[in-house]
């Protein structure tokens, strides 16, 4: 306190000082302005007065701040009219006239009455006016004049914020702008150094520098390292007086975080991994995860995870768990414990991102050898082939050995097999199978032209203690469940197709029931070379048992006199008349037997019927009509109700048939049948629609 006291006090004699000199004679023009009349010419001769003005007064100061006991003495108006007698009274108004400043009526002498503080208001404005004591009479016209308050020192800079936060990348080079801070100071910049700021750092050495007069904060160390330390606090002062002993001063804290980059590989922190899988395991499931550490963060510390080499590269996979920076290793194919039990794995684990300014710093990834040891599991048998076909010949005796079936336990137990067939596979139960050695056979003769495939499915079991030698005359499968529950540990099953192969067990017959006809005529008339009809055999039996049929008439009329069979070797033959002069009064029907063969081995044969009938025919050889029976009436029937029975058929054959004939036509033979021996012929040449 006492300091500032004697430093106002030296402030106000310098103010008064200057106040001295401003109003002293030899003061500088601009500083003690002084009017006085003289005459000017103006145009065309006139004489222009002016008007005398006799103030002596310039600009004044007033220092602020001033605590001192009595009114500070801010300056003195004089007019050069004033003779000193008290005849002249000063008049001040303006801005703050009367409150702050004061004037004495006599002298002039202008103080202020309270204290300024020139960061609220630096500067005045005030009219003074010399006036006649007596009658108020203005002597001079009124002037204006300034009042300037005179900064101190007094207000300490201040910064726009009371904290900064700022970034930097880890690593940068000494120098990297950080951030900028600024203070201000309220005193009067172009008055004296008050307001001049330089700045210093106070907390933050040796990681940072300030520049004294810019604000600006740089690293002052290289390789800063985000993994040892992120966050700084520096504290920064601004100092007004141009740093000065004796200026006023402000700091803020300045909170500097470095920000991360790719400067650190990925590590694992072991050098071997020990994992293992049941040989049970599906494709997909997962084997077990890897983690390498990278003590980057974000972007910079992603890891992808890839197996580079190893014998299990074709059986496992790894994938990257990117919510926990994992490797995980699954299973891509089955493994076998019988097979292979051990396997091992160089996995690599790499920064996905990589940064070029850092590259000296790499390789950025790592390698960790994984062994993964497989389990083994109880397995169900397996067949040694995925289905089975086997074939066995239709009739075959009950009992006939179909196939054999094998399946083997792939453990290292390798238990005992016993086989079953699913019955539902089955239902007729044409097979049966041996539980111990898989062979299958039949259980009765099979026909293929029922059917020439059968589909089974055979059951293989595990057993899991020694099977006895005791025989049971059941079926296996069905009482394997009852007899053994707690036996049945683990189960396959294969399908099996059984084909049953054809044999010629069945002989050739007409395909068609062929009806042949032929035109009776006299013996002079020519034989037609056109057959009586033409006709072809079927046979169930497969094709290499059927075709090719040969067709012959019975080695007992091999000479029939009436008729002959031609065989046209593509499975059919034809039917033609030996001789002329059929009559129908004679002979109208016959029976000519045909002997198909087929061409299997050794070959099958049969005797078919073929029914030729002699037929009224016009000269051209149309059919007009052939003999036909009446179906046999019974003996009680009354002549109405034949009228009625014939007038039915003739209607009905009126709605169905047309009533021409022409050549080749085809006839109706209606027989109407009784057990007693009359008969009625009833004739009706028709041409079928």
């Amino acid at each position: 306190m006492k300091e500032n006291y004697c430093l106002q006090a030296a402030l106000v004699c310098l103010g008064m000082l200057c106040h001295s000199q401003a109003f002293a004679p030899e003061r500088r023009g601009h500083l003690r302005p002084s009017f006085h009349g003289h005459h000017e010419k103006g145009k065309e001769g006139q004489v222009l007065q002016r008007s005398k003005r006799g103030w002596v007064w310039n600009q004044f100061f007033v220092i602020e701040e001033y605590t001192g006991p009595d009114p500070v003495l801010v300056g003195r108006l004089h007019s050069d009219i004033d003779s000193g007698d008290g005849n002249i009274k000063y008049i001040l108004s303006g801005e703050g006239a009367g409150t702050i400043f004061v004037i004495d009526d006599k002298s002039g002498n202008i103080h202020a009455t309270k204290t300024l503080d020139r960061e609220e208001r630096a500067q005045y404005t005030l009219m003074a006016q010399a006036v006649d004591r007596d009658t108020n009479r203005p002597l001079e016209p009124p002037s204006e004049f300034i009042v300037k308050v005179q900064d101190i020192n007094d207000n300490p800079p201040e910064f726009l914020h009371e904290t900064y936060h700022a970034n930097v990348p880890e690593r940068s080079n000494v120098g990297t702008s950080v951030i900028q801070v600024t203070a201000s100071d309220a005193d009067d910049p172009t008055y004296g150094n008050s307001a001049k700021l330089v700045y210093s750092i106070l907390e933050g050495q040796p990681y940072f520098s300030v520049e004294a007069q810019t604000g600006i904060i740089r690293t002052a160390l290289p390789n800063m390292d985000r993994e040892a330390k992120e966050e700084y606090h520096v504290v920064i002062q601004a100092k007004d007086m141009g740093g000065h002993m004796g200026g006023l001063s402000g700091t803020t804290k300045v909170t500097i975080t470095l920000t991360d980059v790719n400067d650190n590989p990925p590590k694992f922190p072991q050098s071997v991994y020990q994992m293992s899988v049941s040989e049970a395991a599906v494709p997909g499931e997962e084997v077990g995860r890897v983690k390498a550490k990278d003590p980057d963060i974000g972007e910079n510390g992603l890891v992808t995870y890839s197996i580079v080499d190893g014998d299990g590269m074709e059986l496992f996979e790894i994938t990257t768990d990117y919510e926990t920076q994992e490797g995980v290793i699954k299973l891509k194919k089955p493994v076998d414990f019988e097979t292979k039990r051990a396997y091992s794995l160089k996995v690599e684990a790499a920064n996905v991102h990589i940064d070029p300014k850092f590259i000296s710093n790499g390789p950025f990834k790592d390698t960790v050898t994984v062994k993964i040891a497989v389990e083994d599991a109880d397995e169900p048998p397996m067949f040694l082939a995925p289905s089975y076909i086997h074939e066995v010949q239709e009739n075959a005796a009950a009992g006939t050995v179909v196939g054999r079936v094998h399946a083997k336990d792939p453990d290292a137990a390798n238990s005992p097999i016993r086989y079953s067939i699913d019955r539902h596979t089955d239902l007729d139960r044409f097979f049966t199978i041996n539980p111990e050695d898989g062979f299958i056979k039949t259980t009765k003769p099979l026909d293929r032209e029922e059917t020439a495939w059968l589909n089974i499915t055979v059951f293989a079991a595990e057993i899991q203690y020694a099977w006895t030698d005791v025989y049971f005359s059941f079926t296996f499968p069905d009482c394997l469940h009852s007899l053994f529950p707690d036996n049945r540990h683990q189960e396959a099953k294969v399908p099996v197709a059984i084909r049953i192969l054809d044999v010629n067990d069945n002989a050739p017959k007409f395909a068609a029931p062929y009806e042949g006809f032929i035109c009776e005529s006299d013996q002079t008339k020519p034989l037609s070379n056109q057959p009586i009809v033409t006709i072809s055999a079927d046979d169930k039996d497969d094709t290499a048992n059927g075709p090719r049929f040969i067709f012959s008439l019975p080695p007992e009329i091999i000479h029939n006199p009436n008729f002959t069979v031609r065989d046209n070797r593509d499975n059919t033959a034809g039917v033609y008349a030996r001789r002329g002069g059929f009559s129908r009064q004679k002979q109208d029907l016959y029976l000519l037997p045909i002997v198909i063969s087929d061409g299997g081995i050794p070959p099958m044969s049969s005797t078919n019927t073929l029914t030729i009938k002699v037929c009224g025919c016009d000269v051209n050889g149309a059919l007009l009509s052939c003999n036909a029976e009446a179906y046999i009436l019974n003996a009680g029937l009354s002549t109405g109700a034949l009228i009625a029975i014939l007038a039915c058929i003739v209607i009905l054959l009126g709605k169905g048939l047309k009533g021409t004939s022409s050549p080749r036509e085809d006839k109706r033979l209606l027989y109407l049948g009784s057990k007693s021996p009359a008969r009625l012929t009833i004739r009706f040449p028709i041409k079928l629609v």
